[in-house]
């Protein structure tokens, strides 16, 4: 039986779940055996549901913060996009090695291994508010690591918004005491 928009859940409402929902493709054991990959690539091939879904988060957030941070790399894609909207620059979280003037360095485990993301010195003026973009809240570690940086470089955090939270794996949790906004909840 079809998954109808009565049943989607998301925290932008059914309409927007669904719309993220129905342009999400399952691919199984990538990167690794086991894992579940969500290729958000026909989303953002398609150009009224990328419309819809920066929509939606400007909306949400509309004039509650100054900056948008994406985190390598599908978030980059969805932060460009949601800072040229709200015309507010774009600060780019990146995996190590990738920066020429790191401030700042986090390591975290994946659901599938470890990272380590940077963020470049003199990224936020003191008090700037951010809000933290990316395409999926799995088990939280990127985002806490993301969220924990913001902070070390004098970033208000604004909220922090996801295409797709994986419910399942527990991320919101781990990020109890931070916003978190998923427009499709699994």
């Amino acid at each position: 039986m079809p998954v109808t928009n009565e049943l989607m859940q998301g925290d932008s409402g059914p309409a927007t779940a669904a719309l993220v929902a129905d342009m999400v493709v399952d691919v199984a054991d990538f990167p690794k055996t086991g894992v579940l990959f969500k290729d958000l690539t026909p989303l953002f091939a398609d150009g009224k549901a990328f419309r819809g879904v920066i929509d939606a988060i400007v909306g949400r957030y509309d004039g509650t913060f100054d900056v948008v941070v994406g985190v390598e790399a599908r978030g980059f894609v969805l932060a460009a996009a949601v800072a040229y909207a709200a015309g507010v620059g774009v600060v780019p979280v990146r995996k190590a090695g990738k920066l020429p003037r790191v401030a700042h360095a986090a390591s975290y485990a994946l659901e599938y291994g470890t990272a380590t993301l940077e963020i470049s010195e003199g990224a936020f003026r003191p008090g700037q508010r951010v809000l933290v973009v990316d395409d999926v809240l799995a088990t939280g570690g990127t985002a806490d690591a993301t969220l924990d940086l913001v902070q070390r470089a004098g970033g208000e955090l604004a909220g922090f918004v996801v295409l797709i939270e994986l419910g399942f794996l527990g991320g919101r949790e781990r990020l109890a005491d931070r916003p978190v906004h998923a427009l499709l909840r699994l």
